[in-house]
């Protein structure tokens, strides 16, 4: 009985460890076509799907990828252009939605760069200012509304020497808010402005980039000044300006390759007939999180 267990658990351990190795093949097979399209310029596709929660909008089911191509198969340089995006619902019956395009074009002479986003989703409003975003509670009476925003962002940058870049900006959002509590109804902000808002602007972006891989960087810096008029004359119900300056900057740690420290200074600055939806605001899904 002992030799036949014996035999057993030697049997069980060889069937283990045969498994393993034939996943840790695949595995490596997997890695070596996906290596040797990355090196011919092929299209990757990658899918990520999963559960989330916020404390807003509570249970989150979304689905996104990422996909990366070369816009010139023979150019060995050029860095891989992507595209990612992603579409969740929520439990409070919320529908989210995002793309991200960003591409080098001719050596990297030229990037195009487009945002898209959307939502409709139960909101929160506290107001304008430090003041009313400490004093005013949260409940259903004072915050609450349901808010539907969409932006396009396109932006295309030419390169004018070694890391500088130079090139305009559009910008296309609006804002819809509705379901409104008696809190929200009464903030003055929001009467001046009212619940529906569409707001066109066109600016130009200064650039300077180093950062080995912009979508992934692990050393490098970024300095971004982008200005932007907001008006009539492309439909805007409000006329206001935006000065937006973002500084990034990648410092290898040590001598192991990619380990990074990463720091950043953002200033958003508005002036004008500001639309509170269109206010500098922190907790977007665009600043650095942790």
């Amino acid at each position: 009985m002992r030799i036949i267990l014996l035999v057993l658990v030697i049997s069980l351990a060889f069937n283990s460890e045969l498994g393993a190795q034939k996943k840790h093949d695949r595995a490596a097979r997997k890695d070596s076509v996906k290596a040797a399209k990355i090196e011919a310029g092929e299209g990757i596709l990658s899918l990520l799907g999963g559960p989330g929660y916020t404390p807003e909008l509570k249970l989150i089911i979304a689905m996104g990828g990422l996909y990366t191509f070369k816009t010139n198969k023979e150019d060995s340089l050029i860095q891989r252009s992507s595209v990612n995006g992603s579409f969740g619902v929520t439990s409070t019956g919320g529908i989210t939605g995002r793309a991200i395009l960003t591409s080098y074009w001719k050596q990297d002479k030229i990037r195009l760069l487009s945002n898209i986003n959307f939502k409709t989703i139960p909101d929160k409003y506290w107001g304008v200012g430090y003041n009313n975003g400490l004093n005013t509670p949260k409940s259903d009476s004072t915050t609450a509304y349901d808010r539907l925003y969409w932006q396009v962002f396109p932006r295309i940058l030419f390169r004018v020497k070694e890391d500088f870049y130079i090139g305009p900006v559009l910008d296309f959002n609006y804002t819809k808010g509705s379901e409104e509590s008696p809190g929200v109804l009464a903030d003055p902000d929001y009467q001046e402005y009212g619940p529906k808002n569409y707001n066109g602007g066109a600016g130009i972006i200064l650039q300077y980039d180093s950062r080995d891989i912009p979508v992934n960087a692990y050393h490098g810096t970024l300095v971004q000044v982008m200005g932007t008029i907001y008006g009539n004359y492309l439909g805007s119900n409000n006329n206001y300006y935006l000065l937006d300056i973002d500084f990034r900057n990648y410092q290898q740690v040590g001598k192991t390759e990619g380990q990074t420290f990463a720091w950043t200074i953002r200033g958003r600055f508005t002036t004008g007939d500001v639309p509170y939806a269109e206010m500098s605001q922190l907790g977007t899904p665009t600043d650095l999180r942790g």
